[in-house]
């Protein structure tokens, strides 16, 4: 760690929690040791289920890839696929869907109904081989008997790198396991020079966005691992490169750490050229480049403030989920083969059998949004989003998402590759985030980003 809160220090602060705080503990200090023992280091269970459909949690690699040495980070590379000899063990399809109905969402039942004849999920042997950086795994037990929900459930205190409650528990639950979501460990620098959506109609036909993308994520950079957690959680810009009607368009935005602050965010208008502050950024606001199907808060499937809903947890389930998905992702595929009408080409995907929190919020009654209810599917191992099922305020089913992560060197964790939102009232989808027909991928973790590249004056300036 490249702060004051080396490893010895770290270690330090958690005996003196673990004996003098046990009293005002958010775990007992018996729970916060089984952390890196029965539990991941950041909090699943590290035990396989009882069938095997599920393997026991390994982590024999860090920031490396089995079989794979033609990689080179932090420069776009393609992923490469280190399990490109697996086959599927099992293909579910609409013939045999409902053999396996209690291992899918709601939303994924609902895409076999409608296209039993195309729509797949091929299940892998799951892989639980992939672990998180030693700091990290100090940070979390450290926050598990430190870390307090705080204005009611807006922000929390702890500290920066690892997530905020790796053993959730007591009567705001939920709301533990929103902001673990919220900040999971992942990249701290992204540029994507261009990323590429695509939304699909349900005849087929490809309308097409393209954004360049800029992030920095304070909040798992080198220097802020184990700082306090205040401040600004992110940094983003992003660039609209088409529509064509749309070009130049560019906005930035900051992410607090505690959500009783705005996000604030600006916009360069190229057709004025000028720049103003938006009144609100973020919740239902549509996403550039999408074509308002999919909202500002469902990037990664649920980001940003949570206080327009319930939320309620509904406990842990075994569901078929996206994960490890680099075929997907590999140079060599195609959106002319990807994209598909109705849903991408299964082909290129890749499920496994894994324990997720099932969390779900409802609209309260004095706020307004798209969606009257969402349901999210939280890796157990990662914290990561990895499906959302979407209900418009009469409580109709109308959108299914799934975000496909893949582990990568460069950042030693699991990375939101491309996401896909299936519109289930009238067909078609948006593929959000591609990059595979592209010369580059994301560039993670190089670094060469500053706070003051995502401001009103870096807009002006058109500094970059």
């Amino acid at each position: 760690m490249k702060n004051k809160y080396l490893l010895g220090s770290l270690t330090s602060a958690l005996a003196l929690s673990l004996t003098v705080g046990a009293a005002q503990a958010q775990v007992s200090p018996q729970q916060a040791q089984k952390l890196g023992n029965e539990l991941t280091c950041l909090g699943g269970n590290a035990a396989g289920n009882a069938d095997g459909t599920i393997p026991p949690f390994t982590g024999e690699w860090l920031g490396k890839l089995p079989g794979v040495s033609s990689y080179t980070p932090h420069v776009g590379q393609h992923p490469v696929n280190p399990f490109a000899g697996d086959t599927p063990r099992l293909v579910i399809t609409g013939a045999n869907w409902q053999e396996h109905a209690e291992h899918l969402t709601e939303g994924q039942r609902a895409m076999f109904e409608r296209y039993p004849q195309s729509y797949e999920i091929p299940v892998y042997d799951g892989k639980r081989i992939f672990r998180y950086p030693d700091e990290v795994c100090d940070i979390a037990k450290l926050n598990a008997v430190d870390a307090r929900l705080i204005d009611n459930g807006l922000g929390f205190t702890g500290y920066k790198g690892a997530v905020p409650f790796p053993i959730p528990d007591g009567s705001d639950q939920a709301l533990k396991v929103l902001a673990n979501h919220n900040f999971p460990y992942r990249a701290y620098t992204e540029v994507m020079e261009k990323r590429d959506i695509a939304e699909v109609s349900a005849s087929g036909t490809i309308t097409w966005g393209q954004t360049r993308y800029l992030g920095l994520n304070v909040v798992t950079e080198p220097s802020e691992l184990g700082e306090p957690m205040e401040g600004v959680m992110a940094y983003a810009n992003t660039k609209t490169l088409l529509p064509t009607r749309d070009k130049g368009s560019t906005s930035v935005s900051s992410e607090p750490v505690n959500f009783t602050d705005d996000r604030l965010a600006w916009n360069y208008n190229p057709g004025t050229r000028r720049v103003r502050q938006l009144p609100e950024y973020g919740f239902d606001t549509p996403a550039a480049g999408t074509g308002g199907k999919i909202t500002i808060d469902q990037d990664r499937l649920m980001n940003g403030a949570p206080i327009r809903y319930n939320w309620s947890l509904k406990g842990k389930q075994e569901i078929y989920v996206p994960i490890n998905t680099y075929r997907l992702h590999g140079e060599d595929v195609s959106y002319d083969t990807l994209l598909q009408p109705d849903h991408p080409n299964p082909d290129f995907m890749r499920y496994e059998l894994r324990r997720v929190w099932v969390l779900e919020g409802n609209l309260k009654s004095d706020y307004r949004h798209k969606y009257g209810k969402r349901v999210l599917y939280i890796d157990e191992d990662s914290w990561h989003g990895l499906m959302a099922d979407y209900y418009d305020t009469r409580g109709e089913l109308v959108q299914h998402g799934y975000v496909n992560y893949y582990y990568l060197p460069d950042v030693e964790s699991f990375h939101a590759g491309t996401s896909f939102y299936q519109d289930l009232s009238s067909g078609g989808y948006v593929a959000y985030n591609l990059f595979q027909d592209l010369d580059k991928g994301p560039i993670l973790n190089r670094g060469q980003l500053t706070p003051d590249m995502f401001t009103p004056a870096s807009l002006r300036a058109n500094s970059f």
